[in-house]
């Protein structure tokens, strides 16, 4: 027995959720991939995987087995990228998992130019809400963050010290006006991100004077947990939001967002990707990374330069 192939046929099988899409995957043929399950299991005395007419599910011991040979698998992949790397050009499938902002704003800017540079890699975008997202299932986790953040996970600083600007529609400030100080918001339609009481003033400082911070005690007309539907609604005029540069960058460049009351900004802000493990890290991880963190920070330049 290949213990190496039955470990990877064993891997597919759960990870697909049937023998015959596992067979198709692997390209082997489904009498062969339900032998290679049946040999390991035979080898390790005990049944990994319960089969019926309708769908196969792990036994508690197939969970416990798949949870400990699936590292070991990757660490061989991540070996192997590692000695081939600088003979061959990057390929494989990259996952990357994400909140629904960054994925929009900043993940899909990249993905055309990405591709194009690296047509042997492959991509997985997972885009996940969860504010406590399980990293080891994926090989990079972007985290947008303020910058206190205490990172208790392997994480690399993509961009640090991103400014939370603001920022409206052409159309509405043609409608309403340009505010020139933050005191001016009062009189504006605010679209604010729902973390903090409805009461509470909406607080900016200077970039170029830190010290320098203004409470500014108006009241949402909108009011959201979703940064998607503020950006849009911004980008539909319904008034003055708040986001990151990195999120905004992409539309104050083509001019479906213009930036209001710079040198303002109400938070500073760092962008991270998390990641499973230091060790071995694939080259298609690595420029990703670097393709990502260039392109990004070069976007951010462009925009705050307006």
């Amino acid at each position: 027995m290949d213990r190496l192939q039955t470990l990877r046929v064993f891997q597919r099988v759960a990870d697909e959720g049937s023998f015959a899409a596992a067979s198709r995957s692997l390209d082997l043929s489904p009498a062969v991939v339900t032998r290679l399950v049946a040999d390991l299991e035979a080898y390790l005395g005990t049944r990994l995987i319960q089969r019926t007419t309708r769908r196969l599910a792990l036994t508690e011991a197939g969970q416990t087995y798949l949870e400990r040979i699936r590292p070991i698998l990757q660490d061989l992949d991540d070996a192997h990228a590692l000695v081939s790397a600088q003979n061959n050009e990057p390929c494989g499938t990259l996952r990357i998992q994400t909140v629904p902002a960054l994925a929009t704003h900043v993940l899909g800017p990249v993905l055309a130019g990405f591709r194009s540079a690296y047509p042997g890699i492959r991509l997985v975008i997972d885009v996940d809400n969860r504010t406590d997202p399980p990293i080891e299932d994926h090989d990079v986790t972007l985290l947008g963050v303020r910058e206190d953040y205490d990172a208790a996970v392997v994480a690399r600083r993509l961009i640090s010290g991103t400014e939370a600007i603001l920022v409206a529609s052409p159309a509405y400030l043609a409608r309403r006006g340009t505010p020139q100080h933050p005191r001016d918001l009062v009189h504006h339609d605010c679209l604010r991100v729902a973390e903090v009481m409805r009461t509470d003033p909406w607080r900016v400082f200077r970039t170029d004077a830190p010290d320098e911070v203004f409470d500014v005690d108006v009241p949402p007309v909108l009011w959201s947990n979703h940064t998607d539907t503020l950006i849009r609604a911004a980008l539909d005029g319904a008034g003055i939001t708040s986001t990151t540069a990195e999120l905004a960058a992409a539309h104050i460049n083509s001019g479906a967002l213009v930036r209001v009351l710079s040198p303002w900004i109400s938070a500073r802000l760092s962008l991270y990707a998390a990641l499973p493990s230091r060790k071995y890290l694939p080259q298609r991880t690595r420029v990703f990374l670097d393709y990502l963190t260039d392109y990004t920070r070069k976007a951010v330049e462009q925009a705050l330069a307006r």
